[in-house]
Parts: C-alpha cells; structure tokens; sequence
C-alpha cells in the first residue's frame, strides 16, 4: 500500500488511565475495533488489554489517524477516516462514554491530527478539505466551533499542536509553506510570517519544544525533519542532523524534558532516530539505533510522561514497540499478549 494514500496513515496512541499510564494504539482495521489500548508499567511493560469501547469508533473500514488524551487524562480524543472523523470519550482505566459529536463536523475526508489546549479548554484537529483546521471549545464536550482563521494553511492539514503554554497554534499541512502557525486565544489571531527556510515537501508531524523556545517539523523530503527557533515566530532555521533519517518522517516528539527529539520514519531501515536536543544549538549527535528494531516503517513516536520509556508504532506485527530510555534505547519490552489487529501509525502516553 502506498504510504502517502490516506489509507496508509494509519492511527495509534497512547495512554491514559486512573491510577497509571495507559498505550492506546489506533490501527487501520476492516471491522470493530479500531484501537487496542493496554495498561503500561515503566521497567514491565504491557498489562492485559482493556476491553473495546462499548461505542464503536465507526463500522466496517475505517483508520485511526491519531489518538491523543487530555492533558488531564479524563478524555480520549481520535482522529479518523470516516465521519464523524473525530470520536472523544471520557477515559477511566478503560474507555468510557463516547461524547456527542460536533456540529458541524470537521469539512473533511479524515481527521489527520488532534490535540487539545494544555488548559483542556479547547480541542483542534487537522483534516483533508478546507478550512484544513478546526478548534472547538472543550468542556466534557464540544462547544460551538471557533471561526475559521483569516489565513488558511495552503494545504490538507496533517497535524496540529499547541505550545506548551497554549499560546499558539501550528499546522503542518501539504502544501507550500508545509507550516502555518497562529497567536491563539480562545480563537485564531494573525498568521505569523512563514519561516525564511522552509521544509522541502508535506509537513507530516509538528511538535514545540517544552521549553517553548524551538518548533519541529516531520516531513516528506530529505532532510526529514526540520527545526527552527520560536520566539514567537520562526528563527533562522537550526544546521540538519548530521545523520539524516534515512526515510519520509512521520512523527516527531520532544522528550518532557526537552533533552532529546525523536523521529519516526517510513521506506528504510531504522525506522527510528533520536538526537540530543539543545534549543540553543539543536541537533546532537544521532544516538545508537536499538538493537532490535521496529519490523517495518514507523508514523509516530512518543516518549513516557516520565521520559523514562519510548514507543513506536509501525507497519509490521507486532506493530508498536516500546523501549527503555535513558540517553540512549533498552532492550525492548516484550509484545503485548494481544496484539493490535493491523498496521498502527500514531503513539502517546497520558499524561502524568
């Protein structure tokens, strides 16, 4: 299957839960379900897999794109390829009632990407067909959705992300500037000025730095991934890795502390790159590959809350793998005793 086709941006993510963190993978699947989710414990691994939401995603053939959880950890949030394209449920140690939908629903052939606001008050989703991105208000529930901004990204959204203090908004999208970024406050401000050194091709994953002070890019086209510093506003954009990713980036992710950034990749071997990460200087030196490494390409990657562990997820069984981290991988956690059904494309950790 062609990896740009929408239907091979498969979905997964992670984690939430009362009392612990939780994986959550979304996947490509022909039927119900659409998502495995499992109990984590750093240093043992995968818990036996939380039953299937008693409210089906959608029926028949659907892909989840992304899956992200409340900072809080009380909600789930999915991205999909079938309406209503975005599903939330309240999460408790398992998956719990799904929330009415939006009006209106997001103008789309599929949700790509979804985040909420760090104060739970908002929640926005990147999608195919225009306005390319919508934020409704979030309150155990979608409000009415917030107008559209003045200045639309150019191009299908992909992915989307608050700062860490939740004063802007990033787009990565599929066309030319392939990033769109914006003041947000309760509603869309004035696009800021497109970066001096833009991305080569199709801005796949966006993520801010924690500290707020640098911004990346997953894209198609060597060199992969991007970064510049954010001020706000883009910088003068940081030197490329001195080892490149050896394929199209997918998912991008900053360690909580800020120390490290991780690429998951598509096409080749690794599959998976870690550097060092200075907001002053950016990239390190490329960090060892594991040892036993994903079985096929990778579309998202996420460290633990703690930073203490690091998940990816993949094309191959076992589809998601997860590793140690500590300045460099473990050696990797045994597979979940039920896997997910099929490819897997997105991961993340409740929050802590």
């Amino acid at each position: 299957m062609d990896p740009n086709s929408l239907n091979a941006i498969k979905g997964a993510a992670g984690a939430g839960g009362g009392g612990g963190p939780d994986l959550i993978v979304g996947h490509e699947a022909w039927s119900t379900p659409h998502m495995t989710a499992y109990p984590w414990t750093s240093g043992t691994g995968f818990g036996t897999k939380y039953a299937d939401p008693s409210s089906a995603l959608s029926t028949g053939y659907d892909v989840c794109t992304d899956i992200t959880f409340s900072p809080d950890g009380a909600d789930l949030a999915i991205g999909h390829s079938n309406s209503p394209y975005i599903t939330v449920y309240s999460w408790s140690s398992g998956f719990g009632t799904k929330y009415a939908n939006p009006s209106p629903l997001p103008t789309s052939i599929g949700v790509m990407g979804v985040a909420f606001s760090p104060d739970v008050a908002d929640l926005a989703v990147a999608h195919y067909g225009s306005p390319y991105v919508s934020v409704y208000p979030w309150s155990s529930g979608f409000g009415t959705k917030y107008s559209d901004p003045s200045t639309l990204p150019t191009g299908h959204g992909r992915m989307v992300a608050f700062s860490a203090d939740g004063a802007y908004l990033a787009v990565g999208h599929t066309s030319s500037p392939y990033i769109s970024t914006y003041p947000w406050s309760s509603g869309f401000g004035t696009k800021y000025s497109d970066p001096s050194s833009l991305a080569p091709d199709t801005g796949t994953n966006v993520a801010f730095s924690p500290d707020g002070a640098a911004i990346a890019l997953a894209h198609f086209g060597s060199p992969y991934i991007s970064a510049w510093p954010w001020s706000p506003g883009f910088g003068t954009k940081y030197a490329n890795p001195g080892t490149l990713p050896t394929g199209v980036g997918y998912g991008v992710a900053f360690s909580p502390d800020g120390a490290d950034i991780a690429l998951a990749h598509y096409s080749y071997s690794p599959y998976i790159v870690v550097y060092p990460w200075s907001s002053g200087s950016g990239f390190g030196t490329k960090y060892s590959d594991p040892s036993t490494l994903p079985t096929g390409g990778a579309y998202k990657v996420a460290f633990s809350p703690d930073g203490a562990d690091i998940a990816v997820v993949h094309s191959n069984s076992p589809y998601v793998s997860v590793y140690p981290w500590s300045s460099g991988f473990g050696t990797k956690y045994s597979d979940p005793s039920t896997l997910p059904t099929n490819d897997a494309k997105s991961v993340a950790f409740r929050p802590a």
